[in-house]
C-alpha cells in the first residue's frame, strides 16, 4: 500500500484554517491546482456522503466523496469516486492541530492507496509533492 503525506505549519488559528478546509467544495478558493468545483445533487458541502466534482487546471475531471467530517477533531476524510490517476482503495484525510506555543495550526494531509506493481511509488510522490504540499503552501500564504 502506498502512502502520500504532506504537513505544514499554517500561520493562522485553527478555527480560521478549519473554516476554510472543512468546506468540501472550497478547494478552488485556496488550492492552485483546482480550477472549479461543485457539489453534486445540490447537497451541502459538509454533508457526509456528498460528492465534489472538480476540474484540475489541466482539465482533468475528478470526483471525491466525503466519508467523514469531525468539527471537534478538526479532520475530514474522503475517497475517490472518479480518480485522477489509476489507483485503487484511495482514502485521504486532512487533520488540523493547534500549535499552542504560537497560535498557528499544524496541518496534515495524507492518502493511502494501492498502485499497480509497475507504478510502485509513482503516484505516492505525485500526490505528496504536487497535490498536498502545494495546497498547504498556498493555504499558508493565503491565511498567514
Amino acid at each position: 500500500m502506498a502512502k502520500a503525506y504532506a504537513s505544514a505549519i499554517i500561520p493562522a488559528p485553527i478555527e480560521k484554517v478549519w473554516r476554510t478546509v472543512r468546506d468540501f467544495n472550497g478547494l478552488p478558493g485556496w488550492h492552485p491546482g483546482i480550477a472549479r468545483s461543485e457539489i453534486e445533487d445540490g447537497r451541502a458541502a459538509d454533508a457526509v456522503g456528498c460528492v465534489r466534482s472538480f476540474y484540475l487546471q489541466d482539465g482533468t475531471h475528478v470526483r471525491e466523496q466525503l466519508v467523514a467530517l469531525d468539527d471537534v477533531q478538526h479532520q475530514l476524510s474522503y475517497v475517490f469516486a472518479t480518480p485522477a490517476f489509476p489507483v485503487r482503495n484511495y482514502l485521504a484525510w486532512m487533520r488540523l492541530s493547534p500549535v499552542t506555543a504560537t497560535g498557528a495550526t499544524f496541518a496534515e494531509w495524507c492518502a493511502t492507496f494501492d498502485e499497480a506493481p509497475e507504478d510502485a511509488g509513482k503516484y505516492e510522490a505525485i500526490v505528496a509533492q504536487h497535490v498536498f504540499a502545494p495546497g498547504w503552501q498556498a493555504l499558508a500564504a493565503q491565511l498567514g
